[in-house]
């Protein structure tokens, strides 16, 4: 028995819209990592600056890291960062003009800022055993896309 498995889904004939994602979640930390980080007081150095850049450059690799995806000319990407009590909200915003959407940008650079944040302060968030009880990655979810002239809230 043969079966067929595609690749890379076929595109060719699609035609180029403008195409916007944007992307969110949080990573929960403990006070003390709160504080340090919102004291640029982190020895790995500053979090929201490095983890803003891991986010830009999760979202141009995402072909590389999800197999399916297609490589997409990108115009544009904006990360913000936000405090709610203890928990860091990284929302990232990508567009570009392309046959495909871009939620799988949005939602990488949104993983790989929260990962890049925390593993700055991994040392502050262990417990007497080395486990991470308070510590968690949440809510990652698309907000919302757009695809030529139509707007989807997700």
């Amino acid at each position: 028995m043969e079966k067929e498995i595609e690749g890379i889904v076929e595109i060719g004939s699609k035609p180029i819209v403008e195409r916007r994602a944007t992307a969110t979640g949080l990573l929960n930390l403990t006070q003390q990592s709160t504080e340090a980080i919102q004291n640029k007081a982190v020895k790995k150095g500053d979090v929201l600056e490095a983890s803003t850049i891991a986010a830009i450059q999760a979202v141009k690799e995402t072909p590389r890291i999800v197999p399916h995806c297609h490589p997409i000319p990108l115009e544009g990407c904006k990360v913000n960062w936000s405090w709610e009590g203890n928990s860091l909200r990284c929302t990232v915003q990508v567009s570009a003009h392309y046959k495909t959407g871009i939620e799988m940008e949005a939602l990488t650079g949104v993983s790989a800022g929260l990962l890049c944040a925390l593993d700055m302060v991994k040392s502050m968030e262990k417990d007497d055993q080395g486990q991470y009880p308070k510590t968690s990655i949440s809510d990652i979810v698309v907000v919302e896309k757009y695809k030529g002239n139509e707007f989807i809230a997700e």
